[in-house]
């Protein structure tokens, strides 16, 4: 089941796909990476994805990562008395915390924290951007606004408030809940929606305890600002470009999308293109050229995965999708243009021992070309050093432990396997050279390149560099 691309797929489960021959066609068309979108689905319904995953891992002898993805605080207008009512541009209307339904005057909205930051001349996005309101006036339980634009108001309809950071933490008590169940079946990635500012991941890490690895979704433009911050105490980041697209003007989200590919890069943090990405195949069997550029341009910029959200969750052709944007990233990958963008990429070292066996690892590699690059990696951080590297030849991330085994599944070029440990630089090789005869990678008469740490087993310890023949 190796992976004839670099680049990953993430791909969204839903009604569509909820079953077991639905996820093992996904897995065979190309998907690497599960998401279960904790908005929406019982624990009843995860929990049986959960196991048809495990059970599909299990048949293809092949590590799986399974993505959790917490719903977050969702800000939301209340009910209207009629269920909807028509606003008309330039028209005065008022948001309060009084529960009772609204009407053509006023429509509550019961979020105190909201109204605690409202200055006037403060925005709200109301239904993902369809209805946009000017605060004229706030106080703390009532904003005065004008409508900017006519619509219809319905009940329950989600609201954003852009370029303010609000008292709210990422997670609520669901999300809690949620947590707990996803760690208790061995989710490999939790996803943590709403970030605004780093005290939101740390939060996050400390319930996870080490169990599972953190993926930032970037979609509020606040926490931009501390975009470095972020990155450096997540272990993976999102571009959540549906809800970063709401409350940034459209033309902002690619050069956004590209700054946030281009931090994680530097820093070796795997990185994720996400939403939109083939949204006509929710309907369609065919992409628009335009999304085919969109996955196309993730790719030459340098992202780890990309992913399928409504397509694979409820689209009409979700098996098709997953096909489409394998074919899409191979050929990407296969046009010399995207090698050459590679080979002028400069990322800044870290003037360590572990940056400089890995950049050396990657030259050596091209020298003498070899058939591939192994690591030995009981945490990961030797993998994820090679994949920084984004070299020409394969990288087979070796890991006694299945979780890091399956955490390293998104990153990008790496085909992960777990292998036992081993006990000195003799089995060290031997081991390397027979896990890329078994994984394809290398015939005999071959050379790899091996990097680990030592002594074995020691977490972040990249020191070791050798060369390897590939035997009978």
């Amino acid at each position: 089941m190796r992976r004839a691309r670099n680049t990953k797929i993430l791909s969204t489960l839903g009604p569509a796909t909820s079953n077991e021959k639905r996820i093992r066609e996904l897995y065979m068309a190309g998907a690497d990476v599960f998401r279960l979108n904790f908005s929406h689905g019982s624990h009843a319904d995860h929990r049986a994805n959960i196991d048809i995953i495990r059970k599909v891992e299990a048949e293809t002898g092949r590590p799986i990562a399974i993505l959790m993805d917490l719903q977050g605080p969702k800000l939301r207008v209340g009910k209207i008395a009629a269920g909807k009512v028509e606003l008309k541009e330039g028209q005065k209307y008022s948001f309060d915390l009084d529960p009772k339904e609204g009407d053509a005057r006023r429509a509550p909205l019961l979020h105190p924290e909201v109204f605690s930051v409202l200055v006037k001349g403060s925005i709200l996005l109301i239904d993902d951007g369809k209805l946009r309101a000017r605060v004229e006036k706030a106080s703390a339980d009532r904003a005065e606004v004008t409508m900017l634009n006519g619509g219809v108001l319905s009940n329950n309809k989600g609201l954003n408030v852009p370029n303010v950071v609000l008292p709210l933490s990422a997670m609520t008590q669901k999300d809690r809940n949620d947590l707990q169940f996803g760690l208790d079946n061995g989710v490999d990635w939790v996803g943590l929606s709403f970030v605004q500012r780093p005290d939101d991941v740390a939060e996050l890490r400390k319930l996870v305890a080490g169990r599972a690895a953190i993926m930032t979704k970037m979609e509020k433009p606040a926490a931009m600002q501390r975009l470095d911050e972020i990155i450096d105490l997540s272990d993976g980041v999102m571009v959540a470009r549906g809800d970063l697209g709401v409350e940034c003007p459209p033309e902002d989200v690619p050069g956004l999308q590209k700054q946030i590919v281009r931090a994680c890069r530097a820093k070796g943090k795997p990185v994720v293109v996400a939403t939109q990405m083939l949204e006509s195949m929710i309907s369609s069997p065919a992409p628009t050229r335009a999304e085919a550029s969109d996955v196309a341009t993730a790719v030459y910029d340098g992202a780890d995965a990309v992913m399928l959200s409504a397509e694979t969750a409820v689209g009409e052709y979700p098996v098709q999708a997953v096909e489409m944007m394998d074919r899409i990233i191979r050929k990407t990958e296969n046009d010399p243009y995207y090698r050459d963008i590679r080979s002028h990429e400069h990322i800044d070292l870290e003037r360590t021992a572990a940056d400089a066996i890995t950049a050396a690892a990657h030259q050596v590699a091209n020298t003498i070309d070899a058939a591939a690059i192994v690591t030995f990696s009981s945490s990961g951080s030797t993998t994820l050093r090679a994949a920084r590297e984004r070299p020409e030849k394969p990288i087979l991330g070796s890991t006694p432990n299945e979780h890091i085994a399956r955490r390293m599944v998104v990153v990008w070029g790496v085909h992960s396997k777990i292998m036992p440990d081993v006990k000195d630089m003799a089995e060290m090789v031997k081991s390397a050279c027979t896990a890329a005869r078994e994984e394809g990678f290398a015939m005999p008469g071959q050379r790899l390149v091996i990097t680990a740490g030592v002594p074995f087993g020691t977490p972040g310890a990249t020191n070791t560099l050798r060369i390897a023949w590939v035997g009978d």
